[in-house]
């Protein structure tokens, strides 16, 4: 279809999200992305936070990523991610409970790895919980 990009976001478990879309908008890196069909070629880690993807049909799709890769070619955006939730399955209850497992670590993490581990986890679920609410407000 003129004017639009395949999507493709898929985590270690399944595809996420497959489809044709005018928009996709992302965090990364260095600062939030967005893409329109025939960006520049560009790959690029992103950081934990909200894929959203505005759909061909004018729709809108969000899914939260726990970081990953992301790929960009004229035609087609591909986002790689260990852990990928579609925004209609976020729960509230599962990500504060992590959130407070994470921090619980952290405060009895002895070395150096795992302070390092605990951060990484409580910043992930904080991401989560950031998107949980962004996708709240959208509906």
């Amino acid at each position: 279809m003129a004017g639009t990009i395949h999507v493709n976001v898929v985590s270690a478990e399944e595809s996420i999200f497959s489809g044709e879309a005018k928009f996709v908008a992302l965090p990364g890196e260095a600062g939030e992305l967005g893409i329109y069909p025939r960006h520049t070629p560009l790959i690029t880690r992103i950081r934990p936070g909200a894929v959203r993807i505005e759909t061909a049909d004018g729709g809108e799709e969000f899914v939260f990523v726990a970081g990953g890769i992301l790929e960009v070619q004229p035609t087609t955006v591909t986002v790689l991610s260990d852990t990928a939730i579609r925004g209609k399955d976020l729960d509230d209850e599962k990500a504060n409970a992590a959130k407070a497992a994470a921090e619980e670590a952290l405060k009895s993490a002895k070395t150096d790895i795992d302070i390092a581990m605990a951060q990484s986890e409580l910043a992930v679920m904080a991401a989560q919980l950031a998107a949980l609410r962004k996708y709240r407000q959208k509906k």
